[in-house]
């Protein structure tokens, strides 16, 4: 039985301690055992609510006689290294929050800290655990182009951050692993809207390996986005991260054909806008977009193996459920998490690159006085 606390019952330390209670009515091994909150009213809230003891810091929880064996820390940024750094020298494993820590230098000190205290660390990048994303990483070839789009409409949630390491982030470390490569360049605009801090952005980054990724983040839309898009030699998938879906595009006759309707419009050279609208808005592509995928493929020119859908089978799954069980095993059989501390830290590393490179930016277009990309 692994005894488990949370550290920070804010909007994502509540998240952790519904699913811990979930695993442990389940019968998964796990007890959720204590949380620990300074503010008093949600001290108050998860104490009656979870009927567990909720202490006001990391060191009134050390220093009661509970012995847990892992911490969830959901703490806000600023905070990662100090709270994950008390528990890392009680020898608690830790599934901490993305970003690992608020710069490099915090992100190291802990690395070394769990290595010498021979402690997983996991870091909290929630989209790896996604079942679309798991079962398209088996998928993966070489891809060339990725396109990352993430919008949420604006909340007053982690405005301590910016959207690359509140947003962003997710993606760009979906994209490092896919893409497994080194970062060659870094190009980033954003700014300001209704916070001190970039509350949207677009960034291009080039790999060595040729490969090139766009990324758009906003916490200022007028509608929650979280897809991604990736073209490889003769395949394009799209990933719907809210949907949990997955389709993929082939133009090398594997898998299934176009839809009937489709296919016949396409033989017949007559194809209804409205056909390719609805088949568009399922693919995740613009109809023009699809209008001219087709026509460079030959998709209706008769015998030609032209494009092929395939909308493989994602597993369900809620990805927080499928983060925390992940950890849990790790703590178990001592093995490396699925996103190792590393992993966490390289991600960071490419965010504060673009926060650099946005502020260069500013600079050029006498923009620096105006706002602080990384504030």
């Amino acid at each position: 039985m692994l005894r488990v606390v949370v550290a920070g019952a804010g909007a994502f330390g509540c998240n952790h301690l519904r699913v811990l209670r979930e695993l442990e009515t389940a019968g998964h091994g796990v007890m959720l055992a204590a949380a620990v909150e300074p503010d008093a009213a949600r001290a108050a809230e998860a104490e009656s609510h979870y009927g567990i003891p909720v202490f006001a810091s990391v060191d009134e929880l050390l220093a009661a006689d509970l012995e847990p064996d892992a911490a969830c820390v959901a703490v806000p940024t600023v905070q990662h290294h100090a709270v994950a750094a008390a528990l890392l020298e009680a020898r608690l494993d830790l599934l901490v929050e993305k970003p690992l820590a608020a710069n490099l230098a915090e992100a190291d000190e802990l690395i070394e800290r769990a290595e010498r205290n021979r402690c997983i660390v996991q870091p909290g990048h929630l989209e790896r655990f996604n079942p679309a994303v798991l079962a398209v990483e088996s998928r993966v070839k070489r891809p060339m182009f990725f396109e990352a789009h993430r919008l949420s409409v604006f909340t007053p949630r982690s405005l301590d951050v910016d959207v690359i390491l509140d947003l962003m982030i997710h993606d760009l470390d979906v994209v490092l692993t896919l893409a497994n490569s080194a970062v060659r360049e870094v190009r980033a605009v954003g700014l300001p809207i209704v916070s001190p801090r970039v509350d949207i952005a677009n960034v291009r980054v080039e790999f060595d390996s040729g490969c090139v990724a766009n990324f758009t983040a906003s916490r200022v839309s007028t509608e929650r986005v979280r897809k991604l898009r990736f073209f490889e030699p003769r395949q394009y998938v799209s990933i719907d991260y809210a949907r949990r879906e997955l389709l993929v595009i082939r133009m090398d006759g594997e898998g299934g054909g176009l839809p009937a309707e489709l296919a016949a419009a396409l033989a017949s050279g007559k194809v209804d806008p409205s056909l390719l609208e609805q088949f568009a808005s399922r693919s995740g592509m613009s109809a023009s977009s699809l209008a001219a995928l087709v026509a460079n493929t030959g998709a209706a020119a008769g015998p030609a193996p032209g494009l092929k859908f395939v909308k493989p089978e994602v597993a369900p799954g809620e990805p927080l459920r499928l983060e925390i069980e992940s950890f849990l095993d790790a703590v178990r059989t001592r093995r490396a998490p699925r996103v190792t501390a590393r992993q966490g830290r390289d991600a960071l590393e490419l965010a504060l690159e673009i926060q650099s490179t946005m502020a260069a930016h500013a600079e050029r277009a006498g923009l620096r006085d105006f706002f602080n990309p990384g504030a």
